[in-house]
């Protein structure tokens, strides 16, 4: 009977924790049952924004592995995981966590979180800008622009739909993470793989970021005839 009580409750939990979007990735049941078990060990000083610092620090920690890994060895660079985990907490726990505890501030937090993600994902292709081989820096310049795009594209999704997802079929931000740390892995191993793997994962988000746009104006021609 206890056990029945608790899933019921996990399940409510789960229902009021994210009920402000819709997520469509591949680790999100894993991912929510991460959040859902954290939840309640976060210390009650601890506050939303404050996780959102905490998310913001986690990728500062991701741009000074980079610049280590540039000027001294990259075996530095493994630090960028750590930060990529702290970022991970941070990011993921923070709107969370306000809808867990009753004191959710949709509009701020929105407009929050979007500020704060443009600012790791600058820390972190900043980073690898310094960390970079002068003729592949303009792979940090097309990996910011095109997560941007991404960014950008939710937002419209968004106002259009009224439906926010933060993901874009199976991939969101979360195996992104888990992409770029197997990718920092592979250059400690391996070193000058990182030009390619990052390559490689800009065509991918370039190609993602088309079909995604081709979607939304879509979505947005249906919205119009609608209304017409």
């Amino acid at each position: 009977m206890g056990t029945v009580t608790q899933v019921e409750n996990q399940s409510e939990i789960v229902q009021r924790t994210f009920s402000d979007r819709k997520r469509t990735n591949i680790l999100k049941r894993a991912e929510q049952l991460a959040i859902v078990f954290l939840l309640p060990k976060v210390p009650k000083f601890i506050s939303p924004n404050a996780l959102t610092l905490i998310g913001t620090l986690g990728s500062a920690l991701i741009f000074i592995a980079f610049v280590l890994g540039s000027y001294l060895t990259n075996w530095y660079l493994l630090l960028g995981i750590i930060g990529l985990a702290i970022n991970w907490f941070g990011d993921s726990l923070d709107g969370r966590l306000a809808y867990y505890r009753n004191i959710p501030r949709r509009w701020y937090g929105f407009a929050l979180d979007i500020i704060a993600d443009w600012i790791s994902i600058v820390l972190i292709g900043f980073g690898y800008y310094i960390y970079a081989e002068k003729y592949t820096q303009i792979l940090a310049f097309a990996f910011v622009s095109l997560y941007g795009w991404s960014i950008i594209i939710s937002q419209l999704r968004y106002k259009i739909t009224n439906e926010y997802t933060i993901d874009s079929g199976f991939v969101g931000p979360t195996e992104l993470r888990f992409i770029i740390a197997l990718i920092v892995i592979a250059e400690v191993l391996f070193r000058g793989s990182i030009k390619y793997l990052v390559g490689l994962i800009t065509v991918i988000l370039l190609v993602i970021n088309i079909i995604d746009s081709l979607k939304l104006l879509k979505l947005g021609d249906l919205k119009d005839k609608k209304q017409d």
